[in-house]
């Protein structure tokens, strides 16, 4: 899957949701003055821009496998240290931090278990990991009207329900597995207002993640069928949609 696209184009399509639910995040997280945190997987930066505001951006890292999320990154949020790297092998010394979190990645780590054990492996003992999933498993993801819609048009397309860590459960298992202590969880809620369909439509076709490509790969009969599936099951707005992300955290 695909997130070789442009910080901006991101936005449009998670940074609604993802925005809110970071400041979220982090609140749950118990941030505290002088600590030094690292986003892993950070995107464009909706949760680096989070820590860096509450803890500042000489006390922040941020790392992502996409350079065109590094690239955003950085720009948007200066002094922080945005590197290029995946989870599975992050380029930090041990102990460098008291603070790690992931939002909106662990399912799309290659190892999920070895991603927290290197979150847990660059975070000084009894400090936090975590990490925050949308409950995919349970189809309240912000994707969900999207997926249900493709279920009916093209049902070959797998969706995102089995994705590692798209469950209380899975996520638990794997920062269980990744040898944390004290390991707990919450449900954090999003609800956006779309103003009209379009608005909540367009960000679809730009290409980026599962969903993205799932709609870049219909032919042009598939894909006028899914909108007007999804149009008949949204209206043209404005509508809420509320999501649902599971939270994970435990010490190092």
């Amino acid at each position: 899957m695909s997130f070789e696209v442009a910080g901006e184009a991101y936005d449009r399509f998670m940074g609604r949701y993802s925005q809110p639910l970071a400041a979220d995040f982090a609140q749950w997280l118990d941030l505290q003055p002088g600590q030094r945190a690292v986003d892993v997987g950070c995107g464009p930066g909706a949760l680096t821009a989070v820590l860096a505001e509450r803890l500042g951006a000489d006390h922040v890292a941020a790392v992502d496998p996409s350079e065109p999320f590094v690239a955003a990154c950085r720009e948007r949020n200066p002094g922080v240290d945005v590197r290029h790297g995946g989870a599975e092998s992050l380029p930090f010394d041990d102990d460098s931090f008291d603070v790690a979190a992931a939002c909106l990645v662990v399912h799309f780590m290659a190892d999920p278990v070895r991603g927290v054990t290197e979150m847990a492996r660059v975070t000084r003992r009894d400090g936090w990991v975590g990490a925050t999933v949308w409950d995919l498993a349970g189809s309240r993801a912000p994707m969900a009207p999207l997926w249900e819609a493709v279920a009916e048009v093209a049902p070959e397309q797998p969706g995102e329900r089995a994705f590692q860590g798209g469950s209380r459960e899975s996520l638990v298992s794997i920062f269980d597995g990744s040898g944390l202590r004290d390991v707990e969880s919450v449900e954090l809620q999003v609800t956006v207002t779309h103003p009209t369909f379009d608005e909540w439509w367009e960000p679809y076709l730009h290409g980026v993640g599962p969903a993205g490509e799932v709609i870049a790969a219909l032919d042009e009969d598939a894909r006028a069928r899914l909108v007007e599936t999804l149009r008949r099951n949204l209206g043209d707005g404005p509508f809420d949609l509320t999501a649902v992300a599971y939270a994970a955290r435990g010490r190092a």
